[in-house]
């Protein structure tokens, strides 16, 4: 089968229905992927806590790192196999720092992943949470100068891969975590997770993703599903791994020795919740005159086409409509072709 190389992106802490929970978007992932061909989406779209999966159709590309290939700036190689290395926040206790440590040796016995190494920061990373004016998740680390100094002590090593664990603080706030628990509000803490792997990608250029540490919350009974996979374990840490494990190697553009897989040429479309058109992914292909593929997915974002003046911008409700738009490309068949009423030719002038 021929391929439609795709980009999906469905931004972290906005509240999406899909896609704004615990690797909820998953399956959405899967599907766009066989209707494309080969997909690149990043770790929002596919880690779910203790699950996740993986798809030889789907390339695992952390998100600022996802901006550089839609701005043709990297290409991406397929490996089979990274060298992980994980950075512990110093703030971890040591009773949550034995979980994840267990978690890694399950996925090295298990899943037969290579986790070669791992560092303990030199001081506390210091997440500091703040969505209360913005209604989005963000928030800021005040030492990420350690978590840069621990990244290229793994890199030393012989690291291709770095899975980041900070500590964040107990102190959350309690209503917001049950809103999102019940499906009913944002991932509070998802902002500062991309701050901190935006971080680790800009300054050290590997595939990356990042696995908050969490003191252990009560049961909950009336608990989303969407929700449900960030339920089942101590850690968060298994799903990072996962995708870690075959991420593609970033190689940076012009690529003199042949190396690549994916050139960002060969991309022809971006799938992308119709109210989050602003994003620096969508922007660039929209330089690039890619196909924009606005799906109806909601969130607290409202950047949406009446901003545009784009003529491939394509309008769907769903993202079974969008994969059906994906096979249309990927075959050569105009959709108007599909869609009802169909006009005469002679009323298209």
């Amino acid at each position: 089968m021929k391929a439609t190389p795709t980009i999906l992106v469905i931004p972290t802490g906005i509240g999406c229905d899909i896609g704004g929970f615990a690797g909820d978007a998953l399956p959405t992932a899967k599907l766009l992927a066989s209707a494309s061909g080969c997909l690149v989406t990043h770790p929002n779209v596919m880690n779910g806590g203790t699950l996740s999966e993986k798809n030889e159709r789907i390339f695992y590309v952390e998100g600022y790192s996802l901006d550089r290939f839609a701005r043709a700036e990297i290409g991406l190689k397929k490996v089979n196999q990274q060298k992980i290395g994980i950075i512990f926040d110093k703030n971890i206790e040591n009773e949550m720092l034995l979980r994840h440590l267990q978690v890694s040796d399950a996925c090295i016995a298990t899943l037969g992943i290579d986790i070669s190494s791992y560092v303990i920061t030199d001081e506390p990373v210091g997440i500091v949470i703040n969505n209360e004016l913005s209604g989005l998740s963000s928030g800021y680390v005040k030492n990420p100068e350690t978590l840069i100094k621990a990244g290229k002590s793994l890199i030393n090593q012989g690291i291709t891969a770095i899975a980041i664990v900070t500590r964040f603080p107990d102190d959350i706030d309690v209503g917001n975590i049950n809103l999102y628990r019940e499906g009913k509000g944002i991932d509070v803490i998802a902002g500062v997770e991309a701050v901190i792997s935006h971080l680790i990608s800009k300054y050290l250029k590997v595939p990356c993703a990042h696995a908050p540490a969490l003191a252990p919350i009560d049961l909950k009974a009336n608990l989303d599903p969407r929700a449900a996979a960030e339920e089942i374990g101590h850690t968060f840490l298994p799903s990072v791994l996962i995708g870690l494990n075959t991420a593609p190697d970033l190689i940076d553009l012009p690529d003199l020795n042949n190396k690549i897989t994916l050139y960002p040429h060969e991309i022809q479309s971006i799938v992308v919740p119709s109210g989050a058109l602003g994003g620096e992914a969508v922007l660039a292909c929209m330089e690039r005159d890619l196909n924009i593929i606005a799906v109806k997915n909601k969130g607290v974002l409202n950047v949406s086409s009446k901003w545009f003046d784009y003529n491939k911008l394509y309008k769907v409700d769903n993202y079974l409509e969008a994969a059906g738009l994906l096979i249309a490309i990927r075959e050569g068949i105009n959709y108007k072709s599909i869609k009802r009423p169909l006009k005469s030719i002679k009323n298209r002038t």
